[in-house]
């Protein structure tokens, strides 16, 4: 990052503590241009709309999903050990956690100029620590930077009305000058990631919707005890509340930068999930254009992917589910993988370490695809019961209003940093 312009809020970021982050941390909701027009708190901004930098973009982007290094990964389990655990999708971590390593989920953002993309899930790391555990915040800033992949023209085609918002977002999601950040989660793989989980440790599934086991799995009793499946919903729920997790403590890490950096905003999932990802049903709402399909089995319609951008491991993005099998084995082992000896790492010997993890064998993938394929064959999707692609946690940063506060809060509404944020992050403004 050029060392030029660079705002006296951004040196103060090191000196801003967590625990002030973690009690200083409200939804703080109205922003510079807003305008509630009735009740108790109408009110209508006195200042134009002020969008946020580039750097201050940045830095949201940076916090809710920016790459941190490798990952530790999980050291032991015993039922296979002395193998090393293989269950992680990705070599690198991110600011939030994911199941086991997952890490299937990727960052979009929108704003006033186009709507974006973060291509770093299975990027390598972004840096070398430090000896002393640090990172680089101008080297993270500026390696993300380079990851951010532009996909769409001016801001994501997602009117603020109801039914698309609900209606206490209408006023202000989405709006001119407003950063909002979208995690979006492959539910399909994080699934199937779970199911290769579950089968290492021994453990298979059964149809407990249509009330009968899925067909040819007693070949594979050297594996699993087919004999004490767990239920299929079982999966598919806890791998949706995983993935919850992963999404939403993305968000959480963008709202403690909020507060270091004085920005206004908060997380939240007010927002229809599927004519965000692009399953409105109305061509003059795009949201993001994911594909989807309708079945009239399904309540709702299934988004599966975005080509080229977020593809979801299942058809139409790939042929069948073993297909989907193979690529995430792909992801796992081939180079850049977590568990490719040629992957770099945090250890003294790192290809010692990514070597130690047990391959999974070609009968291991039969038997983890013969199950999805016989979900995606009931339900015509996979997973059955939960949508292939998820969202539920949004961000939206904006620039606060501090006259809207003063008027209607007593003092200590917000922190210094929102008080001192146009002073010292638009010292020109």
């Amino acid at each position: 990052m050029e060392k030029i312009n660079i705002p006296s809020g951004f040196q103060d970021l090191p000196n801003f503590s967590l625990i002030a982050a973690l009690l200083g941390r409200r939804s703080r909701r109205f922003f510079m241009g807003a305008e509630i027009p009735d009740g108790v708190f109408a009110y209508k901004s006195h200042h134009e709309v002020l969008p946020l930098s580039e750097l201050e973009k940045l830095l949201v982007v940076t916090a809710c999903g920016g790459n941190t290094s490798w990952h530790n990964m999980i050291y032991r389990a015993q039922r296979y050990a002395p193998y090393l655990s293989n269950y992680a999708g990705a070599a690198s971590g991110r600011t939030f956690p994911s199941a086991a390593g997952f890490h299937c989920s990727q960052t979009f953002f929108t704003d006033d100029e186009g709507v974006y993309v973060l291509e770093n899930r299975d990027a390598p790391a972004c840096a070398e620590r430090d000896e002393d555990g640090s990172l680089d915040l101008e080297t993270v800033l500026d390696t993300l930077k380079s990851q951010i992949k532009k996909i769409q023209d001016g801001r994501l085609g997602l009117p603020p009305q109801v039914p698309y918002v609900e209606p206490h977002n209408t006023w202000v999601v989405n709006h001119p000058g407003t950063l909002l950040v979208i995690p979006v989660g492959d539910l399909a793989q994080h699934t199937l990631a779970g199911m290769c989980y579950y089968l290492q440790n021994g453990v298979v599934f059964r149809d407990d919707i249509n009330g009968k086991s899925i067909p040819g799995l007693d070949k594979y009793r050297q594996l699993a005890d087919v004999d004490n499946p767990l239920p299929l919903t079982f999966l598919e729920q806890w791998s949706m509340a995983e993935l919850t997790a992963e999404l939403a403590t993305s968000c959480y890490a963008g709202t403690l930068m909020l507060q270091a950096m004085g920005l206004g905003g908060w997380m939240f999932n007010g927002v229809d999930p599927f004519a965000l990802l692009g399953a409105s049903g109305d061509a003059t709402v795009p949201g993001l254009g994911f594909r989807y399909d309708t079945d009239e089995r399904w309540p709702y319609p299934n988004p599966t992917g975005l080509t080229g951008v977020l593809e979801g491991f299942c058809p139409p993005h790939y042929p069948d589910m073993r297909a989907a099998v193979e690529a995430l084995c792909d992801r796992k082992f081939n180079l850049g993988g977590p568990f490719h000896h040629d992957t770099p790492g945090p250890w003294q010997n790192s290809a010692k370490v990514r070597s130690a993890a047990q391959v999974h064998s070609e009968e291991f993938r039969e038997c983890v695809a013969l199950q999805a394929q016989y979900v995606y064959d009931t339900f015509g999707k996979f997973p059955g019961t939960v949508p292939s692609i998820f969202v539920i946690t949004y961000l939206q940063a904006h620039h606060l209003d501090l006259e809207f506060y003063d008027k209607f809060y007593k003092p200590g509404a917000y922190l210094p940093t929102h008080a001192n944020h146009i002073a010292n992050w638009h010292p020109q403004g």
